[in-house]
């Protein structure tokens, strides 16, 4: 039914807009550094202040950083929703943001000088990183629409998050992950109990 409501909507001219939102769990030693990408475009989103042109470089960015770092995926989910109204794809997006960061410790909270001054001089290091990557774009994008909780499927649908921000199909863009700094520790217990849509790769 659904399909027939798509073509319907497309001969009356109306935008076909889709909402969905990535995970991507890295795991293993080497997975920290991550942390210091995702930070660093989260301060250039939060400076761009919503300029959608901004924080599509940011999500390039991450999604590149994630392909390098394919050996060190563990577990993925996606999920998402079409919609022809504007303010519905709106409302879920913020869903889905509120969502995202009410997930464990994803929320980064850059210290202030005097923080520093007390922290101390060797940070333990995570072993897990979970990345969520929502977007809103125009169109249609199979490599977006499928079970991305496979090896092939998530690399072509991070290429695919990539090809719309240089094809200027994105309306809305938010990273989230956890933990969100260095020096926080996502354990495996943590990771299933926030994070439970989870599909080992």
């Amino acid at each position: 039914m659904s399909g027939l409501r798509d073509r319907f909507n497309q001969f009356t001219g109306k935008t076909r807009l889709a909402v969905c939102r990535v995970f991507v769990q890295l795991t293993g030693e080497e997975v920290a550094p991550m942390l210091g990408v995702l930070n660093s475009t989260a301060r250039e989103a939060i400076d761009a202040d919503g300029d959608v042109t901004v924080l599509g470089e940011g999500l390039v960015e991450i999604c590149n950083h994630l392909l390098q770092y394919d050996n060190y995926w563990q577990a993925a989910a996606n999920e998402g929703d079409v919609f022809w109204d504007e303010g519905e794809a709106g409302d879920y997006v913020d869903e889905l943001f509120t969502d995202s960061a009410s997930r464990y410790l994803s929320e980064p909270q850059y210290s202030t000088s005097a923080d520093e001054k007390n922290s101390p001089l060797s940070l333990p290091v995570t072993r897990n990183v979970v990345v969520m990557l929502t977007v809103a774009y125009e169109g249609e994008v199979p490599a977006l629409e499928t079970d991305l909780a496979d090896m092939s499927a998530l690399k072509a649908g991070l290429k695919a998050l990539i090809n719309l921000q240089y094809q200027e199909k994105l309306r809305a863009v938010q990273v989230h992950f956890s933990p969100a700094q260095l020096g926080d520790e996502l354990t495996n217990d943590q990771v299933l109990v926030n994070f439970p849509e989870l599909i080992p790769l």
